[in-house]
């Protein structure tokens, strides 16, 4: 009875602080809620449709204008229009009017015609990789087909029997995106960066608690109970408030933007659990160095980029140098990250990301035992020095 009254006193002490504090409420409400909406609108919808290309035709012949028809019926790219040469074409593309530009050399039908490879040249404006995508697509499509045309009709003139047998192509190519059925940057960046939101909001609100205890003095609040029970039930407050936004990042966004979501629901929240243990942990390891509120600010926010490159989900691990691997191995969003797309994209089962959940696991008991030596050290500190203005 004592353990659970003490519990009890240390999570409302927490809870009250949360609540009474606005940098503490932005983390657990605006943050949570409002960029998983945000990032989702910016990379919505998902592909660049009918981006301005500008064709230099050299060689003006039937087959070179065919290749600009079809390249105008992709959805991906509209061909707004002709340059003179190569020189125009790039000063459209400074200007900002088109995109692209497909060059078309001299002899591209004549090169044809003797049963020559031809080539036609694809310049891009490399400042969204969306666009890049969705034009090289469209132009890798549109020479497979013609390709395969023009086999089917030189063999028909050879042998007009055997068109019958060998028409369209030969070697078709099927792309299917595993985990990413509409192929789209939104719902492959997406899964994995929630999961670093989850994480960040996580950190930052129980960092800014620290600073704001240690601004008021509220430190000393736990020298009248066993340590462990001040550490545990200060974090199972987090913890509480956290279970929400996290339904609701993990879940609800998936569902509005309509995101793969290919696992059990039950699965990935137990998956979750560690996660969210393991980030508050974080934070009250973190309030051993945050002397004022706005210091997490200095010391966590930077880690955002670093931590999504960390992560594996842009940049695979095994590119990395074990100085890297080392460090990604020591933030909880790596492995949650790995996890929560597993199980979310490709359906895998909770049994299936062991290695990742274990590992999750093992960083919340490690950070739970920095915590709790590093919050012995802050409630020894019955009294903080105040500061002097100059």
């Amino acid at each position: 009875m004592s353990f659970i009254r003490n519990f009890a006193k240390a999570f409302v002490s927490e809870l009250r602080l949360a609540i009474h504090d606005q940098g503490i409420l932005v983390f657990l409400i605006l943050l949570p809620f409002a960029y998983p909406i945000l990032y989702s609108i910016i990379y919505n919808p998902e592909f660049a449709r009918d981006v301005a290309v500008v064709v230099v035709d050299n060689d003006r012949t039937f087959l070179s204008r065919e290749l600009a028809r079809n390249l105008n019926a992709c959805q991906e790219v509209e061909i707004i229009g002709y340059a003179a040469d190569l020189d125009e074409a790039k000063r459209a593309m400074d200007s900002r009017k088109c995109f692209a530009i497909i060059e078309i050399p001299e002899g591209f039908q004549r090169t044809v015609g003797r049963g020559e490879t031809a080539n036609a040249i694809f310049y891009s404006d490399m400042s969204l990789l969306i666009r890049y995508k969705g034009v090289l697509t469209a132009t890798t499509n549109v020479a497979l087909a013609m390709g395969s045309e023009l086999q089917a009709k030189k063999i028909n003139d050879i042998a007009p029997l055997a068109a019958t047998l060998t028409s369209g192509d030969p070697m078709p190519v099927e792309s299917r995106e595993l985990g990413n059925t509409q192929g789209g940057f939104d719902s492959f960046l997406m899964p994995g960066v929630l999961i670093l939101i989850l994480q960040q909001a996580t950190v930052l609100a129980v960092g800014m608690a620290g600073g704001a205890r240690r601004e008021k003095n509220l430190y000393s609040e736990g020298n009248n109970m066993s340590l462990p029970t001040w550490v545990l039930g200060r974090a199972a407050c987090f913890a509480t408030l956290f279970m929400i936004p996290a339904i609701y990042i993990c879940h609800y966004v998936p569902l509005m933007f309509s995101f793969p979501m290919a696992g059990n629901e039950l699965e990935i929240f137990a998956f979750v659990l560690p996660l969210l243990i393991a980030s508050v942990m974080m934070g009250l390891c973190l309030q051993g160095i945050v002397s004022e509120r706005e210091s997490i600010f200095v010391i966590w926010v930077v880690t955002s980029i670093m931590f999504l490159f960390l992560s594996g989900l842009t940049w695979p691990r095994y590119a990395m140098s074990p100085i890297w691997k080392t460090l990604a191995d020591c933030v909880p969003a790596t492995f949650g990250v790995l996890g929560f797309v597993k199980m979310n994209s490709n359906g895998a089962s909770l049994s299936q990301v062991a290695p990742c959940y274990t590992a999750l696991w093992i960083q919340a008991a490690v950070y739970t035992a920095i915590a709790m030596i590093i919050q012995y050290r802050l409630r020894t500190r019955n009294t903080i020095p105040s500061r002097q203005s100059i």
